[in-house]
């Protein structure tokens, strides 16, 4: 599964600013709300409830927020950098400055575990990570993480 299948140009946010995991979820799911057309509190709640059972941050200040969705069809990406991290109560206890969020169909089971496998591979390279956090592009962050599809496949 390629990342360029889930991520559009405009889901990416090269600079954002927040204070909180909540706005930063606030935020990801108004951008999410815009590419699919799905109301920004129903996103919101999706990826909230996700987050109560337990932290998505990864680690190395890296989170994946997801959660499904009834009234998508398709598996849809939101990448935000942060410009400052926050507590996103990760796995290692270090703040989180790069987000993928990642939303799915509720019919769509292995599709959806083969997204989140993918993006955590892919966000695990060092060096993607490295330049990842240092632009604040949307074309080069985009550019990027579809570089590292090409390179993997």
């Amino acid at each position: 599964m390629a990342l360029a299948d889930l991520l559009q140009q405009d889901a990416i946010i090269p600079a954002l600013r927040v204070n909180s995991k909540k706005q930063l979820l606030q935020e990801l799911a108004a951008r999410a709300s815009r590419i699919t057309g799905v109301a920004e509190r129903e996103v919101f709640d999706v990826i909230l409830q996700r987050e109560r059972l337990g932290s998505t941050g990864v680690g190395h200040g890296i989170a994946i927020p997801h959660g499904k969705l009834a009234s998508i069809d398709h598996i849809v990406g939101v990448f935000a950098r942060l410009e400052n991290a926050v507590d996103f109560e990760a796995l290692d206890d270090q703040p989180v400055d790069l987000v993928f969020l990642l939303l799915a169909p509720e019919g769509a089971g292995a599709d959806h575990l083969k997204a989140l496998s993918r993006i955590a591979r892919v966000l695990r390279d060092p060096e993607l990570v490295a330049k990842l956090r240092a632009t604040e592009s949307d074309t080069a962050i985009f550019t990027f993480l579809n570089q590292e599809q090409a390179n993997a496949a």
